[in-house]
């Protein structure tokens, strides 16, 4: 699927809004990125990286909720996304996960950039989070059979293994809204414990 195509009707007609970004409202987006940050133990000094960040709102949440951090990047495909981010004061850069050079942040953070893409381009956009990464990535997915000719879904234990061949340590974390899954893939330390 064409992000441009996805995005840009909604992003007309709500723009920098949760709805802009195709979530059904601002307080089922806050509870994925509560959910993303309560698994990571993110601390003063650490440099975040927002993969799909749309128009930032995750730096809005950050200052919103008084959360310590050291540095917030977001990298956007989506030019009309960027610009609104930027004229706000965000660093926010443009930016193909797929293919382009990513910058090395202690932790990646992606909430629903992956929903859209195929299974392919999910494998290449975690894999490359989680590389860029020097402690872990943490993401959501869509839960259940990947039968939707839209959505992207997945199911845990497929992350499991992906988990297993990449190296990561895998957490998941269910349950907090329907058909919706949060992962952090975490970095080994060279004594095999994380």
């Amino acid at each position: 699927m064409d992000n441009e195509k996805y995005y840009s009707d909604v992003v007309t007609r709500h723009g920098d809004s949760a709805q802009g970004v195709h979530w059904n409202s601002q307080t089922t987006q806050y509870k994925r990125f509560e959910v993303l940050l309560k698994m990571i133990p993110l601390s003063s000094d650490d440099r975040l990286v927002d993969a799909g960040c749309g128009f930032g709102a995750l730096s809005d949440y950050l200052k919103e909720k008084k959360i310590d951090f050291g540095a917030y990047r977001g990298l956007e495909v989506m030019e009309t996304m960027v610009a609104e981010a930027q004229s706000r004061g965000l660093d926010v850069v443009q930016c193909d996960l797929l293919v382009d050079h990513l910058p090395v942040a202690d932790y990646y953070l992606c909430s629903g950039a992956m929903n859209i893409l195929s299974r392919e381009e999910t494998n290449t956009f975690i894999t490359r989070c989680f590389d860029a990464s020097t402690k872990g990535f943490v993401f959501n997915l869509l839960e259940g059979d990947d039968d939707s000719l839209l959505y992207n879904y997945w199911r845990p234990e497929e992350i499991e293994m992906m988990a297993e061949k990449m190296g990561a340590d895998c957490k998941i974390v269910r349950g907090y809204l329907p058909k919706d899954f949060s992962v952090f893939l975490a970095k080994q330390a060279e004594d095999g414990r994380s």
